[in-house]
């Protein structure tokens, strides 16, 4: 099968840390690898953000990553992305020619409107398939004013939504989410995100640690990923006699020393200093992907407290390494951590039940290797990159199979239209190509 993936902001060849590089861009990645592996022909289009980035690169067999021009050859914030998103849709036609895939995913809301564009040119019916990542009305609802997104993105992505072929939900929450946004139930299906098993497991080389206990938090360094809410559940250990515990904070847009002047590491050190926990926080910056096995192995617990997550890589990446994970139980970290059993669910914004847990974790070190192995085995049992590309596989061969019954002659959406347009088109569903 010949596939294409658009990723407009998030390529798999950007380092892991940043404000706008994270999940997405394993994600994309790891799925792209695993689906070459069974045999599929994979090309991934992203938008070239620097003019000394090739055309074209092959990171693995059976797999290219294309850059396409689409705006300025910089780093531009994603929420910025959407004027370009006609010049994505023209290079990725232009890439395909005479020669469209027989299917396109597409990852994030605006890159479903590139997809779905492209898609509109071929003479032949090429189906979409699209998977969101995150939601704008989860976004709004958590963050208000300062939801950075362009106000058309409030229609424009339940748009896709009701013009994809199939939507991939990554966890049972975002299926109800899509369903209360418009989409037809009968075009949803899920397949969640993955782990790689080969480079995260239990066994190997642990960090050294110089604290009694350590635990760790890792992702991008903004304020929704509940960091700050960490740093006040390690002030309250301390008020329950575990005061040599230390916060390994991993992520940001660099190493250690980039952090400087970074304005979320700026707030986190200003709390953990107001807080009297500063000697105890380390702010680490990106580690290199191969090296955080190492890192997680040598944790006590990792603290996932965002205040909304679409899914989560992260605690697939502690409990593959037998780590136990303390997670908010929102979004996808409901599915994929196990209260109880591979570790402890919380309420978000909460520093008081992530202490509690803590304590719990660190000083019953038997339950934490009991939660660990129970997570390790639950992570290889269901998300593995391989699992995770079967089962998308057999969404794209539900649509493939009904090929032959689509109409040639389909009126097609006019998705440049769309955009132009201050209101939604009305009629505009039914697939991409209806």
């Amino acid at each position: 099968m010949k596939i294409s993936m658009v990723s407009e902001h998030a390529s798999p060849l950007a380092a892991l840390g940043g404000v706008d590089a994270g999940g997405q861009n394993v994600h994309v990645a790891a799925l792209s690898t695993a689906l070459a592996r069974r045999g599929h022909d994979v090309t991934v289009y992203t938008r070239r953000d620097s003019p000394d980035l090739p055309r074209r690169v092959e990171v693995a067999p059976g797999v290219a990553v294309v850059h396409v021009d689409a705006g300025p050859a910089r780093p531009v914030p994603k929420d910025d992305l959407l004027p370009y998103m006609g010049a994505l849709a023209d290079g990725i036609a232009a890439d395909w020619g005479s020669a469209p895939p027989d299917l396109v995913h597409s990852h994030f809301w605006m890159s479903g409107l590139a997809a779905l564009d492209a898609a509109r040119r071929t003479p032949a019916w090429v189906p979409v398939v699209h998977t969101f990542h995150a939601l704008g009305t989860v976004k709004r609802r958590h963050q208000g004013k300062e939801d950075t997104s362009p106000a058309d993105r409030t229609w424009l992505e339940p748009w896709v939504g009701a013009n994809a072929d199939r939507v991939l939900a990554t966890c049972s929450d975002e299926v109800f989410e899509l369903k209360s946004m418009g989409v037809p139930p009968g075009r949803i299906a899920v397949a969640p995100c993955g782990v790689d098993l080969g480079l995260f497991e239990p066994v190997g080389p642990a960090e050294p640690r110089t604290h009694t206990y350590r635990v760790a938090t890792v992702g991008r360094l903004v304020q929704r990923k509940g960091v700050g809410t960490t740093i006040s559940a390690l002030a309250l250990l301390a008020d329950m006699g575990l005061d040599d515990v230390e916060l390994l904070i991993v992520g940001g847009a660099g190493a250690a020393e980039d952090l400087a002047d970074d304005p979320e590491a700026c707030r986190l050190r200003k709390l953990a200093q107001a807080l009297g926990v500063a000697d105890r926080v380390v702010l680490r910056g990106q580690v290199p992907r191969d090296e955080m096995p190492q890192v997680l192995r040598g944790v006590d617990a990792v603290v996932c407290a965002p205040w909304y997550e679409p899914f989560g890589i992260v605690p697939l990446e502690a409990m593959a390494c037998g780590v136990p994970v303390v997670a908010a139980a929102v979004g996808g970290l409901i599915d994929t951590v196990v209260d109880g059993v591979t570790g402890v669910h919380v309420p978000p914004r909460d520093p008081e039940a992530i202490a509690s847990a803590l304590e719990l974790l660190l000083t019953k070190p038997e339950l934490a290797r009991r939660f660990g192995a129970a997570g390790s085995k639950r992570v290889r049992a269901r998300y593995s990159w391989d699992r995770v590309a079967a089962d998308t596989e057999k969404t794209y061969a539900s649509l493939l199979y009904g090929r032959a019954s689509m109409a040639s002659g389909t009126p097609r959406l006019d998705v440049a239209r769309a955009m132009r347009s201050s209101e939604p088109l009305t009629g505009a569903s039914g697939g991409s190509n209806s």
